[in-house]
């Protein structure tokens, strides 16, 4: 089996927002398991924060014990669940955090977490705004003047973060050849500057689409909302998320980690298949590829605390900046291929039989994550897992955690 990996950064995106699905995409699921995005528009406008219909079915921990346990559908090394929540606990993990070494899985141990990072930069430019030190209406060129071209229409900070900007593809020589894993792998350490990166965007003549007008999962949005954080604050966008997230909650095995291409400590490396099978480890890659969108490691367990203070108004967000996290855009809004909009400020929402959650997949190569909850908190669910092709195969796996979290367990018979 070969890997099949994008060639251009445009595409790396399309197959992000493709396998973001499992949990999280309808398109992904089973006519049966998942209804449109715009069921959870109308749940998320008529449930405040905190409340839900009616409770949860209980946690079938052996569905999900068996979900992870299948490490061949597709192929994986290692795979992570932590489950919590009022409507019940389970945490199990499968598979080898080193396969050399045969070590298992522990409960602290470090991964990257990809554009999950995204929900970390949403939450700090939310912050920014409830200061009154950014306006969410405002075009990103008044505060980075200069840095898209004057044939770009003004795009603000809402269409960047809920996914209307109607930026233009990433183009150009210096992007790297990502065509096999192996031309992956020569490009591990390859150093990005966000200036850089928003350099692939801005050689376009056209937008996409009108800014506002529709919706395209794109990691460009959130390097500009990074950058954005860094010309208001002064600070880099990491040490904002240090210092107004990660310190506050004692998310001691988060970070931003910058140019620097380890996970240092305890960690599950991630591995990619060559084109003759073998296993590659491909745990130390330079993350500046995905500046501001994609680059940050954490644990199930900093990132089920992190999301439990997000949907607890107050906690980091004031109740009615995070209930904008809760927004879809308006319904007129369809993602490009038709379908309902299912992106809102700075998270993702989809119905799975019947439960409507929040929250943020994630990936880079060897490594696939989630972390969704209910708005009130009854099922909260971070997931982790290594898969060794980064293709459509991945959401075999996530499919079947997404089904285990919220189909009720069998009934048994005495």
């Amino acid at each position: 089996m070969t890997s099949t990996t994008p060639s251009r950064l445009s595409r790396r995106a399309a197959l992000g927002t493709a396998l973001a699905g499992a949990l999280l995409l309808t398109s992904a699921l089973p006519a049966t398991a998942a209804t449109p995005a715009a069921t959870a528009r109308s749940s998320s406008n008529s449930h405040p924060t905190g409340s839900h219909p009616h409770p949860l079915p209980p946690l079938d921990t052996d569905a999900l014990r068996a979900a992870i346990s299948d490490l061949n559908h597709p192929q994986v090394t290692g795979a992570q669940v932590r489950v919590d929540g009022t409507a019940g606990r389970w945490q199990g993990t499968a598979g080898v955090a080193d396969i050399k070494t045969g070590r298992p899985i522990g409960p602290n141990d470090k991964f990257r977490i990809g554009s999950i990072t995204k929900v970390f930069v949403a939450t700090v430019v939310l912050q920014l705004s409830a200061e009154h030190r950014v306006d969410l209406n405002a075009p990103i060129q008044r505060y980075l003047p200069g840095l898209l071209p004057d044939r770009f229409p003004p795009i603000t900070i809402t269409q960047l973060l809920n996914h209307t900007s109607g930026l233009p593809d990433e183009s150009g020589p210096d992007i790297p050849d990502t065509s096999t894993p192996e031309k992956v792998l020569q490009h591990r350490y390859d150093q990005w500057t966000p200036e850089r990166i928003v350099a692939t965007v801005t050689r376009a003549k056209k937008m996409k689409f009108t800014p506002g007008s529709k919706q395209e999962y794109r990691g460009i949005n959130y390097v500009l909302a990074a950058m954005l954080i860094e010309k208001v604050t002064g600070h880099s966008y990491g040490k904002e998320i240090a210092t107004r997230i990660l310190r506050p909650l004692h998310l001691n095995n988060t970070s931003v980690p910058g140019n620097d291409p380890k996970i240092h400590g305890p960690h599950v490396h991630g591995y990619l298949a060559m084109t003759d099978g073998t296993l590659k480890d491909a745990t130390d890659f330079n993350q500046t590829v995905a500046w501001g969108e994609g680059e940050m490691i954490s644990t199930t367990r900093d990132l089920d605390r992190f999301i439990s203070a997000l949907f607890t108004p107050g906690k980091l967000l004031p109740p009615a900046t995070l209930n904008q996290m809760f927004t879809l855009p308006a319904k007129h809004v369809h993602m490009l291929d038709g379908s309902p909009a299912r992106y809102s400020t700075g998270l993702q929402t989809v119905t799975i039989n019947g439960i409507t959650v929040w929250g943020k997949t994630g990936e880079r190569y060897g490594y696939y994550s989630a972390m969704v909850s209910t708005k009130d908190q009854q099922r909260r669910a971070i997931y982790s897992f290594n898969p060794t092709h980064r293709d459509a195969t991945q959401t075999q796996l996530a499919l079947r955690i997404a089904n285990a979290l919220t189909t009720p367990p069998a009934p048994t018979h005495s």
